[in-house]
């Protein structure tokens, strides 16, 4: 079942609570997302690390072939 993209903002946001989030839908299809997190925390952090951290607020949302999350396309950064 697709999720819906309040539904990544909020599980993003549990983790992130002040992160500027915008959550696309690419397809259409509620499958395939893209998502940028703008968040002070990540100040000091590489990519590899700022974007583990998102998808360990997903909450194995995208794991497995049951994950309601099927593609995140996932951008991450520090706010300037």
């Amino acid at each position: 079942m697709p999720m819906e993209a309040q539904d990544i903002e909020n599980l993003i946001r549990a983790s992130f609570p002040d992160a500027q989030i915008t959550i696309t839908d690419l397809a259409g299809d509620g499958n395939h997302w893209a998502a940028e997190v703008i968040d002070d925390s990540f100040k000091g952090q590489n990519r590899v690390q700022q974007q583990r951290s998102v998808y360990a607020a997903l909450k194995g949302a995208m794991d497995g072939p049951n994950g309601a999350l099927h593609a995140l396309a996932l951008t991450t950064k520090a706010p300037d």
